[in-house]
């Protein structure tokens, strides 16, 4: 067994683009927050999809809302009307309050571009800011606003008239904020740039000088939707109303999808304004919908505030030496190490906890929200004591 998982990754690794940096480990089985290898062992899962597995693994309602919708269409373009879109269009509209409208995608850099071209058209701008540290995907408009220089230069020239502010700093942000621009795009919380939540007030700040002078507010909750920070979007800790939204990862159980929510203030787009051939798919749809019920239905939404804040209490209070700063909302938790993060997202591998990098010192957190509190506490214990022992 284990030389037939050696070969199958072997065989993986030269075939695969070369373009990820994989992890010598094969996962065949999932199940709740737990992962499973070819030899069978069990890690509890703190990287959680990338952010896309929110209600954890194969679960149950997700699982059944699939099999149902196999069984009657899979395939379905928005050239039709079909009713499993209909109820989820209708539902996240509700769930999200004051968005009447949202185009469906395939994924959150999908979405990003077409929150991009959207504010274009609604505003007739050519511009647009963003943030120092953001991160929005890699395709060539979402790169565009995206911060880090490695993945940018390569493919430059980009989009051109995106300036970059620093997060959270609203002098330099006003400063930038002229009649050129169609939109200020941030993350309620910068995930691949380290973790940073955005300061009290800054959000409605921003989108109050949007209003005040003509741009669109663009939050990308690709990674912070769906329960991840204790409420279903992070926009709403704020009570603010962004113009739109853009999301994915968590959306539909770890299918592959995406949305931007569209407020009134970007008005009717034209028709061929936009399209996606896989977007709103009755399957994507249907685990959508599950989704969404079971975040509504159950105390995981709160249970994913309380928990979050009882690790980021017990890690500020208990802060081990090889640990700058904690930041984090929900389960979303960053530890900024004193040392490159790499070595020790290894060693977390080898006793039994996976985890992300975000950047070169950054340890992230994003557990499914369905996560044990013990193995949650596990992991959280683990971590402390390797990164005790690495610094």
């Amino acid at each position: 067994m284990v030389t037939s998982m050696i070969d199958l990754m072997e065989r993986e690794q030269a075939r695969s683009s070369g373009v990820y940096l994989k992890r010598d480990l094969q996962i065949v089985r999932g199940e709740g927050a737990a992962l499973y290898d070819a030899a069978g062992c069990r890690y509890i899962d703190c990287v959680g999809g990338q952010g896309a597995a929110n209600l954890g693994h194969n679960h149950p309602a997700v699982i059944a809302a699939i099999q149902r919708q196999l069984n009657d269409l899979i395939s379905c373009p928005e050239l039709f009307h079909n009713p499993i879109r209909a109820r989820y269009q209708d539902e996240l509209c509700r769930a999200a309050t004051n968005m009447p409208r949202v185009f469906l995608c395939s994924s959150g850099a999908e979405a990003v571009e077409a929150a991009l071209k959207f504010a274009r058209l609604a505003t007739r701008r050519p511009n647009f800011i963003a943030a120092m540290r953001g991160f929005h995907g890699r395709t060539m408009g979402a790169l565009s606003v995206t911060w880090e220089k490695t993945y940018r230069e390569p493919f430059e020239p980009l989009l051109p008239g995106v300036r970059h502010v620093p997060y959270n700093n609203l002098e330099r942000l006003t400063e930038a904020l002229d009649d050129t621009i169609a939109a200020v795009i941030l993350e309620p919380i910068q995930g691949e740039g380290g973790v940073h939540p955005a300061q009290p007030g800054y959000l409605a700040e921003v989108q109050r000088l949007c209003h005040e002078r003509g741009a669109l507010l663009i939050l990308d909750e690709v990674q912070t939707g769906f329960g991840r920070t204790g409420s279903l979007f992070a926009y709403q800790h704020d009570g603010i109303q962004p113009d739109l939204v853009c999301l994915a990862k968590s959306i539909a159980g770890g299918l592959p999808m995406g949305a931007i929510l569209i407020g009134e203030r970007v008005g009717p787009l034209p028709p061929a304004a936009h399209g996606s051939t896989f977007g709103g798919g009755p399957v994507a749809c249907a685990a959508a919908l599950a989704v969404l019920e079971v975040l509504q239905t159950t105390d995981l939404i709160e249970r994913a505030a309380r928990l979050g804040a009882a690790v980021l209490d017990h890690l500020h209070t208990n802060r081990p030496a090889g640990v700058r700063e904690v930041r984090g909302r929900g389960l979303m938790i960053g530890l900024e190490l004193r040392g490159k993060v790499a070595p020790v997202l290894r060693a977390l591998q080898t006793r039994g906890v996976l985890a992300l990098p975000a950047g070169s010192t950054v340890l992230r957190l994003l557990p499914p929200l369905v996560i044990s509190e013990d193995d949650f506490w596990q992991a959280v214990h683990t971590i402390e004591e390797v990164v005790n022992d690495a610094f």
